[in-house]
């Protein structure tokens, strides 16, 4: 072995979809602990710009949360006594800062300091700390996502333009239903995808401060002499973070994490969706995408000739599994009792992250795939002309049916449905023929001409409003239709 076991950490040799080094920058155990000392330091500048801490106690503390002088792995370990992470890390940020705040010792140089350490954590919980820094966690993979989200929906709606007359057959219940366009199933896609992407965007990320009961009692303490309120102090590290401000504690009420979780789970099924998709039309004998391909990319340990369509196979594996990860954080919400829950709490802390990792690596999958998916409408064509002119036989029923007399006690209607019935007693490839050849004899030339038969029997002739809805979707998320173009520093545009 090159390395001791002991270093040996949770790297996603299990969970390949989330196995990436941007999903581990913004959900690993360093950014988790990186999240908690953001909340610190930003603590300790609220306190000093309003007066609570010494002058200078702000950029101690920020020196001191430096997540590289930790070590993460024993404070996971060390977690054990208190039940969170945050106790076993304020003791040793407490140090930190005590090496660091050489003005802060008193006169007696005891080491006992009389500055930046009063700035460590006063009058805040473990719950505030660790609560609030999941929400700056997720406020960070969020916005990851959210970039990932709209490269797939620019590739999409750029997909769903290019191909909007590209014919295919629409599937219902495994069956060929009618003709169909691959703009419209690109568009269907995008819409899904930016209607998660905007309730995503939409989830409010509250900072959580209460102080142990949730009374905000030492915050009271803290603040007696001060022109500030506890509710003053709680907005401005809202802001300094870029979280936001709540009307009061939340520390029991658990729709932050729902309602994100909720989310989260949102994107999953609608990249799910593309996911499943793209695994039944990329089968050989349907042929009508591939994924793009990358050198190791699809191969099999033991078949030389496999191309599997790894990227959907990922993504599908994260959306079979977001649900739950949902329904736990609302499991642990339902069983929030007392002012600090007896396990409650701390069953939402590994499905929450999971499910971050879930969408941010699900996403990062599906972009790539969205963005050099390989399209084929000469296989679409071919699959579409499998029904034959079956395939048109509601347009037909409905044009058609009207202009037939009633014979032997059985409308238009019937009549049409009996062509159908007998076509299907023939052997699939006589179908399109006897089709054909029935509906000519049962449908007179005097109500339908050859021409007009010939029209109904087109697929491109019986599309609906396949065009107009793309473009009512696409037009409904102008915002998530193209990667918006933004400014660099030196004035130059960029996407």
């Amino acid at each position: 072995m090159t390395a001791s076991h002991l270093s040996d950490g949770d790297v996603g040799l299990l969970s390949p979809v989330s196995a990436s080094p941007s999903v581990a920058a913004l959900t690993g155990d360093r950014a988790v602990l990186a999240a908690i000392l953001a909340v610190e330091a930003g603590w300790a500048s609220v306190l000093e710009k309003a007066g609570l801490a010494p002058a200078g106690s702000a950029a101690v503390v920020a020196s001191a949360a430096d997540v590289d002088r930790y070590d993460v792995a024993g404070i996971a370990v060390r977690a054990q006594g208190g039940a969170n992470p945050v106790i076993p890390l304020l003791t040793d940020l407490r140090t930190e800062v005590k090496a660091l705040d050489t003005d802060g010792v008193d006169a007696a140089g005891s080491g006992g300091s009389v500055g930046a350490l009063r700035a460590v954590h006063a009058s805040l919980t473990s719950q505030d700390v660790l609560d609030s820094a999941l929400m700056l966690l997720a406020k960070n993979a969020v916005a990851a996502l959210l970039t990932d989200l709209r490269g797939i929906t620019t590739a999409l709606a750029d997909m769903a333009e290019q191909h909007a007359e590209t014919l295919c057959v629409g599937r219902s219940l495994t069956q060929h239903s009618l003709p169909f366009t691959y703009g419209l199933k690109a568009a269907q896609w995008f819409h899904g995808l930016a209607a998660a992407a905007r309730r995503l965007e939409a989830v409010e990320l509250p900072l959580q401060t209460g102080g142990a009961a949730g009374t905000l009692a030492a915050g009271t303490v803290l603040t007696k002499d001060s022109v500030e309120t506890p509710f003053d102090l709680a907005s401005n590290l809202a802001a300094h973070l870029g979280l936001a401000a709540a009307p009061g504690p939340w520390h029991t009420n658990r729709l932050a994490l729902t309602s994100l979780g909720d989310a989260l789970a949102g994107v999953t099924d609608a990249l799910g969706k593309m996911a499943s998709d793209v695994l039944f039309l990329s089968r050989p004998e349907v042929g009508e995408l591939a994924e793009p391909r990358a050198a190791g990319r699809g191969v099999s340990s033991a078949m030389p000739q496999k191309q599997n369509p790894v990227l959907s196979v990922l993504v599908r594996s994260a959306a079979l599994q977001a649900p739950n990860l949902a329904a736990q954080l609302h499991l642990a919400a339902a069983n929030f009792n007392d002012e600090r829950p007896d396990g409650a709490w701390h069953s939402e802390w590994p499905a929450f992250r999971q499910l971050l990792r879930l969408a941010l690596g699900a996403a990062g999958q599906l972009r790539e795939l969205a963005e050099g998916v390989q399209v084929f409408p000469d296989a679409m064509r071919r699959n579409l002309e499998l029904s034959g002119p079956l395939l048109l036989s509601e347009g037909v029923s409905a044009a058609v049916a009207p202009l037939l007399d009633e014979r032997d006690g059985r409308n238009g209607k019937q009549q049409l449905q009996e062509v159908v019935d007998r076509t299907l007693q023939a052997p699939p490839e006589e179908q399109p023929g006897t089709y054909r050849r029935l509906l000519r004899e049962t449908v007179p030339a005097s109500a339908v001409s050859d021409e007009r038969l010939e029209e109904l029997l087109d697929p491109a002739s019986y599309l609906g409003q396949a065009a107009e809805i793309s473009r009512r979707i696409l037009a409904a998320y102008p915002d998530f239709a193209r990667i918006p173009i933004q400014k660099d520093l030196n004035g130059d545009s960029r996407g």
